[in-house]
């Protein structure tokens, strides 16, 4: 069986660098949206790395089961990343809908505190050995 994990990493850091990218150019929304599949794939990076798959044979990644497992398994059970990442994926993709689903423009504000988010995720995942 071929280990995917690295090519979530590689989609999680050209999410990340995207996001980067579109918060320079004042694009708030598609930042917002970028922030949220980088901590996203970094997460399912993460589980991969630790035996987590998802259920069925069919082995989507959700994202329900994906922030669910995160939080559940990498942060609360095995305590394997900071409690201070618990739900930030969840937080990401409230926004995430808003930014792509609503007609609401997400603000400076909103998409830079999504960056900053991101970033220590992305980071945390980093620190562990995992990128």
């Amino acid at each position: 069986m071929i280990d995917a994990s690295p090519i979530f990493l590689t989609k999680a850091e050209e999410s990340l660098a995207g996001a980067e990218s579109e918060l320079a150019n004042g694009r708030f929304n598609n930042c917002t949206n970028r922030c949220y599949y980088a901590c996203f794939q970094a997460a399912v990076h993460a589980l991969m790395q630790s035996g987590i798959r998802p259920p069925g044979r069919a082995s989507e990644w959700s994202h329900a089961f994906v922030p669910a497992q995160f939080d559940g398994q990498l942060i609360n059970r095995r305590k394997l990343h900071p409690t201070d990442l618990r739900s930030v994926i969840a937080r990401g993709y409230l926004l995430r809908e808003a930014a792509d689903f609503r007609s609401t423009l997400v603000s400076q504000t909103e998409a830079t505190r999504a960056m900053r988010r991101a970033r220590l995720f992305v980071a945390a995942i980093r620190a562990r050995g995992e990128f």
